[in-house]
């Protein structure tokens, strides 16, 4: 697109560019109306928007067609220990008139995060938006994370594999629910998603769920063959969630926050159940719509989430420049 100017962003644009995430917003909701509807409002999109702005060592960029705001890019580090030397572009961290104007807001603004040594750059887009999304991978970005979200049903059909049962864990079953814990970052760390995070510990895992056990925050349910724990669903309220928040999390959400079954027992239909009833469960206590997110290449989930209803609303982008 001609005639475009990128100036580093100010705090004197803060307002022109919640307008334009606060349409951006309008035009997902169209596609997919669960997401929350207030942040259609300028105001509410302001308070997201000044969020990452104001967030530390936040920098980004601001795009002018004939002295008019049509984009606008902002981003900042996350805890490098965990990161490392990284940037991220948050949900309400931009917004464009033309999808093709994030190409230059990116070169303008990444100059920055290069020169401080910030090569992990991460991006929360809409993937309701094919052209948005298409601009990003022509800038060297591909698909890390899906977000997905659907709605509660008013009746969910439970149907238990033969020799299962789903039932809550109880204080004797955690040392099989360790073996059963670990098998999803064991699972990570296989190709195509060949995570780097090293596994938990089992004395940590052992410890952890005995805070689970002793707590009310998570629904958690497992599936048990003879008796044995063999698989384990989570389900937490949406606002325990550090993935969906602001712009993501759906009125009245929860979030399916964990899952996770023994290699051995996939394919048997357990964890079909064990979905159909954290989604009854979820119904029992109120919730509208429940959200969760998964790795795109890790080859089980990235196929089992979209065919239990879940759509993908926002996709985690990433890039790694050498």
């Amino acid at each position: 697109m001609g005639g475009l100017e990128v100036v580093p962003f100010s705090d004197e644009h803060l307002e022109d560019a919640a307008s334009l995430l606060a349409a951006r917003h309008a035009r997902q909701r169209e596609v997919e109306p669960l997401l929350p509807a207030q942040f259609e409002a300028p105001a509410a999109a302001t308070e997201e928007l000044a969020a990452a702005w104001h967030a530390e060592s936040a920098s980004g960029a601001a795009a002018f067609r004939s002295g008019r705001l049509v984009g606008y890019l902002v981003a900042a580090p996350r805890d490098v220990e965990v990161w490392g030397e990284n940037v991220w572009i948050e949900l309400a961290g931009h917004a464009v008139e033309e999808p093709e104007d994030i190409r230059d807001l990116y070169a303008g603004a990444a100059a920055r995060w290069f020169d401080e040594g910030r090569r992990r750059q991460y991006a929360l887009v809409p993937a309701t938006d094919a052209e948005l999304v298409d601009a990003w991978f022509r800038l060297g970005f591909g698909q890390q994370q899906a977000h997905g979200v659907q709605e509660i049903p008013a009746h969910v059909d439970v149907r238990v594999p033969d020799g299962f049962e789903i039932r809550e864990p109880r204080e004797e079953d955690i040392e099989a629910l360790v073996a059963v814990d670990i098998a999803l970052p064991a699972h990570q760390r296989n190709p195509p998603v060949f995570s780097p995070l090293p596994l938990p510990t089992a004395d940590a895992l052992r410890e952890e769920w005995r805070s689970t056990l002793a707590g009310n925050e998570e629904k958690v349910l497992i599936g048990c063959l003879e008796g044995r724990p063999v698989a384990c669903w989570s389900v937490c309220a949406a606002e325990l969630s550090s993935h969906h928040r602001g712009l993501a999390r759906p009125e009245h959400a929860c979030c399916l926050a964990f899952a996770s079954t023994l290699p051995e027992i996939r394919s048997s239909g357990i964890g079909v159940a064990l979905t159909h009833a954290s989604l009854a469960a979820a119904a029992e206590e109120g919730y509208a719509a429940m959200v969760t997110d998964w790795r795109v290449t890790n080859l089980l989930a990235s196929r089992f989430w979209p065919k239990r209803g879940f759509r993908t609303v926002f996709l985690r982008l990433y890039r790694s420049i050498p």
